[in-house]
C-alpha cells in the first residue's frame, strides 16, 4: 500500500512537472481553442424568431454589475441594437457577439449614457463586418446631428485605420453609418423598418424635459417585443405592448433613490441631493410598471436601465417592492447578459445567460 501511494505521489509530481514545463505551450493552445470559438458565427445556433440580450442594463449610476443601456434585439438571422451606451461594443463580445453583425442601431433618446458608447460601436462594426454593407442608424429628429459629431471625432481615426490596414481591409466608404432620422407624434406610430416578417415601429414616451424620447415595438413571425426607452408610465407603452410577449421597461426605485437625496443633504453634497430629487418624475417604479403590465395583458416583463444600483440582496427586495404581486406574469430585474428566446410560431419564452 505504501508503494502504491509512493508511486501515486511521484506520478502526480511528474505531471505537475511536465504541465508547468509545458505551459505556455498549453496556454497557447487554449487561446487557439477559445479564439476558435468566438469566431463562429453564434447567430448559427438560433432558433428562428426574436431574441433579446441584455448587454447593458445599468443608467448614469457607477455600478460594476451593470454596463450603461444597450439592448440586442436577433429576429431570425438579423442583429440590432437598441441603444449604445459606454462600453457597448465590449458587452456584445462579452455575449459572444460581434458588432461586425450588425444590421442597425435604433436610438431612443440623447442622454450620454444612452449614446457614450455610439463611437466604438461604429468602429467595432466597420473593422468586423465582412459583407460590404453600411450600417444604418435609426433615430428620432436629432440623432443626424449626434451622427455629426462622432463622424468628426472619428475622422482621423477612420483615415489612420485604412491608412495602416489597406482600402480593401478598411474600405473608408464603410466608414460611420447612414442615418435614417424620423418623426414621431404622441399618440400614433411610426414604421422605422419594415424588412419581410420584421416590422419595427416607434413611439414617444414620456421622458420631459427631454424630447424626442422614444420606445420600440418589434414584432416577428407572431412574436412581439417591447422597449419602452426612458419613460414615466405612460399610456403610449402600455398601448403599445398590449398583448406583447415581453416587455423590457426601464425602472427607478423612489425609496432608495430618497434615501440617496437625504444622504447627499447630510454629508452636504446640495447639487447631488438636488439630481437625486430631480430623476424620479421622469421614470417609472417597477409598482408603475407592474400595473401597466398588467392592465396590457403583457406575457413578461424584464426590469432594466436599473435605478439605483443594487450590490446588495436586500436592496433588490426594496427596488421590486410588492410590484411581483401586482403583476400576475413572470417580472424580474434584467441583468447584464440576460439572453431571452422567443421561438416562432409559439407563446415559449426561454431565458439564458450569456
Amino acid at each position: 500500500m505504501k508503494k502504491l501511494l509512493t508511486g501515486a505521489v511521484i506520478f502526480i509530481a511528474l505531471g505537475a512537472s511536465i504541465a508547468y514545463i509545458q505551459r505556455t505551450n498549453i496556454a497557447l493552445t487554449l487561446v487557439e481553442k477559445i479564439a476558435t470559438q468566438r469566431m463562429q458565427n453564434p447567430l448559427d445556433g438560433l432558433a428562428d424568431g426574436l431574441h433579446v440580450g441584455l448587454c447593458g442594463t445599468g443608467s448614469p449610476f457607477p455600478d460594476p454589475d451593470r454596463a450603461a443601456p444597450c439592448t440586442i434585439v436577433i429576429a431570425g438571422k438579423d442583429m440590432f441594437l437598441f441603444d449604445a451606451g459606454s462600453a457597448a461594443a465590449k458587452q456584445i463580445s462579452t455575449m459572444q457577439f460581434s458588432t461586425g453583425q450588425l444590421k442597425g442601431v435604433f436610438i431612443t433618446h440623447f442622454h450620454s449614457d444612452h449614446i457614450d458608447g455610439l463611437g466604438e460601436v461604429l468602429m467595432t462594426r466597420w473593422a468586423q463586418h465582412t459583407e460590404g454593407e453600411r450600417l444604418t442608424v435609426h433615430g428620432p429628429t436629432g440623432v443626424s446631428g449626434v451622427l455629426n459629431g462622432f463622424k468628426a471625432a472619428y475622422e482621423a481615426d477612420n483615415g489612420y485605420r485604412t491608412a495602416h490596414h489597406g482600402e480593401a481591409t478598411m474600405p473608408p466608404e464603410l466608414a460611420g453609418a447612414d442615418v435614417n432620422e424620423f418623426s414621431v407624434q404622441k399618440g400614433s406610430y411610426t414604421t422605422v423598418l419594415q424588412q419581410g416578417d420584421l416590422r419595427v415601429e416607434a413611439f414617444a414616451v414620456n421622458h420631459q424635459p427631454i424630447n424626442p424620447a422614444v420606445g420600440y415595438r418589434i414584432a416577428y413571425k407572431g412574436r412581439t417585443v417591447v422597449l419602452s426607452g426612458d419613460t414615466t408610465s405612460d399610456e403610449q407603452v402600455k398601448d403599445a405592448a398590449t398583448g406583447a410577449d415581453l416587455l423590457i421597461h426601464e425602472a427607478l426605485s423612489p425609496e432608495l433613490v430618497a434615501a440617496l437625496q437625504e444622504t447627499a443633504l447630510k454629508n452636504n453634497r446640495s447639487k447631488l441631493a438636488k439630481i437625486f430629487s430631480d430623476i424620479p418624475n421622469y421614470h417609472a417604479s417597477p409598482m408603475d410598471v407592474a400595473v401597466l403590465a398588467q392592465e396590457a395583458q403583457v406575457g413578461h416583463v424584464v426590469l432594466s436601465h436599473i435605478v439605483p444600483p443594487l450590490p446588495l440582496a436586500p436592496l433588490r427586495e426594496i427596488f421590486l417592492g410588492k410590484a411581483p404581486e401586482m403583476f400576475k406574469g413572470p417580472f424580474r430585474i434584467g441583468e447584464d447578459g440576460d439572453f431571452i428566446t422567443l421561438p416562432a410560431g409559439s407563446k415559449e419564452v426561454i431565458y439564458s445567460q450569456r
